[in-house]
């Protein structure tokens, strides 16, 4: 959408202003909200992010000998972005990149969360699902404690219980396509 300042370049800046119930939207491009006094606060902050992720893929470099060797720098076929402009800046260009750049992702994110798989919160809808994957993880740190106390017993009923869970969700799960 065009400026609706100059009419000559995109939008950039969306601001909405309520006054006496009104609602006004102003869709302006960076040069014309300036002139207005309007300016994000985090324009002179400098972005921690970038310095963080090129600390982190420093180390991922290996040696071969004396001689270090990175990987050879990937790209995004949608956007172009290399991996080493999103080292250094901290952004992904699209959506893509993520996709692009999963091999090299992983080992980031393992070092930044502890592990590259996001566990967060399941839709209400999936809720029975999420109380079936909390209940294999519990069962699976259960065997690994039987099995570091040589309860073998008791581990192969867990790995059984665990076994039948997996059958069960896949069941789910093909059930599922089936009615798509």
């Amino acid at each position: 959408m065009k400026c609706q300042d100059c009419g000559e370049r995109e939008s950039q800046v969306h601001f909405t202003k309520i006054i006496n119930n009104e609602k006004v939207d102003l869709k302006l491009c960076k040069e014309c909200a300036a002139k207005r006094g309007f300016h994000s606060p985090l324009d002179n902050i400098p972005f921690p992010l970038a310095n963080f992720l090129a600390e982190m893929m420093g180390e991922q470099q290996t040696t071969k000998g004396s001689k270090a060797m990175t990987a050879p720098d990937l790209s995004c076929p949608n956007c172009g972005l290399t991996f080493d402009e999103f080292s250094s800046q901290g952004r992904f260009g699209c959506g893509q990149c993520y996709q692009a750049f999963r091999d090299r992702l992983q080992g980031l994110l393992r070092k930044i969360h502890g592990s590259s798989l996001h566990r967060g919160k399941l839709p209400p809808l999936l809720s029975d699902e999420g109380d079936a994957i909390k209940e294999q993880e519990r069962l699976e740190e259960e065997l690994h404690r039987a099995i570091t106390d040589e309860d073998f017993e008791r581990a192969a009923d867990l790995r059984d219980k665990i076994k039948s869970l997996k059958e069960n969700a896949d069941l789910v799960a093909s059930k599922e396509k089936e009615n798509v």
